[in-house]
């Protein structure tokens, strides 16, 4: 097995007991770009030579962190001290901020070497779309907006990576590409130096290959209750299955990828149940709509003004209020938001967590269309964490993943979950 090849939990192993450094495992991940990244196109940005100088300092390190010497992707609109941050925005080419966004520096405080930039849809809203292609079907998408970082990880070449979620930019692109992915509670990672587009829905979330590397980087985090694992096996869990109010625009691939896991967690001695969401649910996924339009319209003000005939039409029209926002609406959809998180976290203990969908359907063909996130948009704002696990296999063999989801702030509860209830889903 070559060090691209390793989880990151597996690296993490190597890397503590002296048998591998952040030097070799990084020199492999280049490799392993080197071969695949011309078909996949995940990289916006990468200096190998500076790859191979942090991974070096990381190995002269005396006190060794939860991420130490794993290499981590980072999504083209965090902000990195040492590489530009081009927001995949002609605004932006070359763009050099000169400090880490937080989520940057906490990683980097823990060991792990920043192998560089992946490409992303533009300012992760709209406009244009990344060159990345799906890891499985160069012709399909890999999803958005966080297409690089999840094609990087799902193709070897890299652990980690970091992505964002405003609607479902983490989540549907791990299912499109068979991949494992945290949204975790929002607010409980810092979103300093990451591109703002709504102040309510943006959350960092991460890529993995394994949930125990979803948890390495929790731990790095320091997410609520981490320290505590529960322990639970998948006989002692209990696991409410949600179609949720959009299951009619589920692809049957879709919805057998969620019967199919419940099924497989009933035999494995799970206690699975139906779960129908209490009525003000049907009105969660236009709040969010109404929140992510109306709060994008200072989002991108700045560039209205000073770039207004390099700004994508996308963005103007966002800013020009295209939509029709209003104040009274905005407000609503605040204060359906409120409600529904009151009422989804009422519903735990009583589930440990809830199964769901986490995507229409298979990677859509082309890159223009990179996916529905009617099956995500609702989580995001209810703030709640997310974890997506790959499932099975659509029509044309393209992955197709589920998701599970807790209450607000159940984000280590969660992952407990995830470690318990992954073998039994993604069997094949």
């Amino acid at each position: 097995m070559e060090p691209w090849q390793l989880t990151a939990t597996a690296a993490t192993a190597l890397l503590q007991e002296g048998r591998l450094t952040a030097e070799a495992l990084t020199r492999s991940c280049l490799e392993r770009i080197a071969e695949r990244d011309p078909v996949t196109k995940a990289w916006s940005y990468l200096d190998p030579l500076l790859a191979i100088r942090s991974a070096r300092e990381v190995d002269k390190t005396y006190v060794r962190g939860v991420l130490h010497g794993l290499p981590l992707g980072v999504k083209d609109m965090i902000d990195t001290a040492d590489m530009p941050t081009t927001h995949n925005s002609p605004i932006y080419q070359g763009l050099q901020q000169g400090r880490d966004a937080a989520c940057v520096g906490i990683a980097r405080g823990e060991g792990a070497v920043i192998l560089g930039k992946t490409d992303t849809v533009e300012f992760a809203a709209g406009g244009r779309r990344a060159l990345t292609r799906n890891p499985h079907d160069a012709a399909r998408t890999p999803g958005g907006s966080s297409s690089g970082s999840a094609a990087a990880v799902a193709d070897g070449m890299v652990p980690l990576a970091f992505g964002t979620q405003t609607g479902g930019s983490t989540i549907r692109p791990a299912s499109f590409c068979g991949i494992y992915a945290m949204k975790p509670t929002h607010g409980v990672v810092n979103s300093e130096g990451a591109k703002r587009y709504s102040h309510t829905l943006d959350t960092i979330g991460w890529y993995a290959r394994a949930p125990s590397d979803l948890r390495l980087v929790a731990e790095a985090f320091r997410l609520f209750g981490i320290e505590a694992p529960t322990g639970k096996t998948v006989q002692q869990l209990r696991i409410g299955v949600c179609q949720g109010p959009n299951w009619h625009l589920a692809e049957e691939e879709s919805q057998n990828a969620l019967l199919l896991a419940a099924k497989r967690l009933e035999a494995a001695g799970a206690i699975v149940e139906e779960l129908a969401l209490p009525q003000p649910f049907e009105g969660i996924t236009e709040a969010q709509r109404v929140v992510l339009l109306g709060e994008g319209r200072g989002a991108f003000l700045q560039e209205y003004l000073q770039a207004h005939g390099t700004l994508h039409a996308d963005f103007r029209d966002r800013v020009e209020n295209f939509a029709d926002i209003t104040g009274p609406q905005l407000a609503g959809a605040y204060n359906l938001a409120g409600d529904c998180r009151k009422l989804w976290d009422a519903l735990f203990p009583r589930f440990d967590a809830v199964l769901t969908p986490a995507a229409v359907g298979e990677a859509p063909l082309g890159r223009q269309d990179t996916g529905n996130p009617v099956f995500n948009s609702m989580w995001t704002l209810l703030h709640v964490p997310c974890i997506a696990i790959p499932a099975t296999r659509g029509p044309h063999g393209m992955p197709v993943g589920v998701q599970i989801v807790g209450p607000r702030f159940g984000d280590a509860a969660l992952l407990d979950v995830a470690a318990a209830v992954a073998p039994v889903i993604d069997a094949e």
